[in-house]
C-alpha cells in the first residue's frame, strides 16, 4: 500500500464557462465537485494505476464531511483522515472553455490545534506500518508548525518507509533538511529554495541540502531528476493543450508507483511524464486520460544528463 498525506485537504469545485471575462457575470455551463488537495489527487491516480492507496490528513466541518462522502466512492482509495474541529477549505477552478485556461481560487484552510496535530502524528505513525512508500503533499493549514513535514519525514525514516515530499516555501526548506528520499518541486519552487534559476545547478544544490533525489517539474517540458544513481531529463513528444491543474500530482503518482514497483529511474520518469501530460487532457485534477497516457508512454524521451550526475 502507498500512503498519501494531505494536511490541507479541500473540496475542489470546478466551474466551466464558455468564456471568462473579467468584470462580467457568467453563466456556468458545468459544475464538478471532487475531493481535492495534492495528496488526494495522488491517491486517486495511484488507485487508477492499480495500487492500493490510503489517504490521510485533516478534515472537518460540513465541507470535510462532503469530501469524505465523495472520497468513499473511489475504489482503491481508503479513507484514513483524522477529524478536526475546523472546516475544510474549498478551492474553485474557473475553466474558460474557449481557451482551456483555468483560474484557481484557493481558500487558506482551517485552524489546527496542537492537540489535533498530535493526534494526527500518532495516527500517521500507525499508518506507516505496511506502507511501501509515503507522499507528503501540499500546503500547511494555519496552526501547524512550519517544520511539520520535517517531523513526518523523520517518522517515516525511523519506520524505514521511503518518503516523497511535494511542498514549497519554508515547509520545503525545513523538510528537505530531514533528508526525504525524493523531493518534487517545480522550477519556481526549486529556484526559491536554492536561489538558482538553472535547474540542474538548483537540483544539485537541493541534494546537498538533504534530499536523496530531486525530481523537478519543468512544466510542459517534462521532468529533471538528479539522484545518487545519475541524472536524467524526461520530456513528452509534444506539448499537450488543456487544463494543467493536477498534472504535478499525477507525476508524483508516477514516481511513487515506480518506486513501489522497483522500476529504475528512467522508467519512473517516463511514467510520471506520460501521466502528467495525460492529466492535462482530463477535465479535473486527480484524473488522467487513459488513451493519451497509453499513447504517450512509449514516446516519452528520457536522456541521461552526465553533467548533473
Amino acid at each position: 500500500m502507498i500512503l498519501t498525506v494531505t494536511l490541507n485537504a479541500a473540496l475542489d469545485i470546478t466551474y466551466r464557462v464558455p468564456r471568462l471575462r473579467p468584470h462580467h457575470s457568467h453563466r456556468v455551463s458545468e459544475v464538478i465537485e471532487r475531493p481535492g488537495g495534492k495528496g488526494l489527487n495522488v491517491a486517486r491516480v495511484l488507485a487508477t494505476l492499480g495500487h492500493e492507496a490510503v489517504a490521510t490528513g485533516l478534515v472537518g466541518g460540513a465541507t470535510g464531511a462532503a469530501l469524505r462522502d465523495q472520497l468513499n466512492a473511489y475504489p482503491g482509495v481508503t479513507d484514513a483522515f483524522v477529524p478536526i474541529a475546523g472546516t475544510t477549505r474549498r478551492t474553485v477552478g474557473l475553466v474558460d472553455a474557449s481557451s482551456g485556461d483555468t483560474t484557481q481560487l484557493n481558500e487558506p484552510g482551517p485552524q489546527v490545534t496542537p492537540a489535533e496535530w498530535a493526534a494526527f502524528a500518532d495516527r500517521y505513525a500507525e499508518l506507516l506500518d505496511g506502507a511501501a512508500a509515503v507522499a507528503l503533499c501540499g500546503s500547511l493549514p494555519p496552526g501547524l508548525p512550519v517544520g511539520a513535514y520535517a517531523q513526518l519525514i523523520r517518522t517515516a525514516r525511523t519506520a524505514e518507509v521511503p518518503v516523497l515530499l511535494d511542498t514549497s516555501g519554508e515547509p520545503l526548506r525545513r523538510g528537505i533538511a530531514a533528508r526525504p528520499d525524493i523531493v518534487k518541486p517545480n522550477a519556481e519552487e526549486l529556484a526559491a529554495l536554492t536561489g538558482s534559476t538553472e535547474p540542474v545547478r538548483a537540483a544539485r544544490d537541493a541534494r546537498r541540502r538533504g534530499a536523496h533525489a530531486v525530481a523537478a517539474s519543468l512544466g510542459p517540458d517534462g521532468l529533471l531528476a538528479v539522484t545518487g544513481d545519475g541524472a536524467w531529463r524526461a520530456s513528452p513528444p509534444s506539448r499537450i493543450a488543456g487544463n494543467p491543474t493536477g498534472a504535478g500530482d499525477s507525476a508524483v503518482a508516477g514516481l511513487l508507483s515506480g518506486l513501489a514497483e522497483g522500476l529504475p529511474w528512467p522508467e519512473r520518469l517516463a511514467r510520471a511524464v506520460a501521466l502528467s501530460a495525460a492529466t492535462v487532457r482530463a477535465p479535473v485534477a486527480g484524473e488522467y486520460d487513459a488513451a493519451t497516457y497509453d499513447e504517450l508512454l512509449p514516446k516519452v524521451r528520457v536522456a541521461s544528463h552526465p553533467a548533473a550526475a
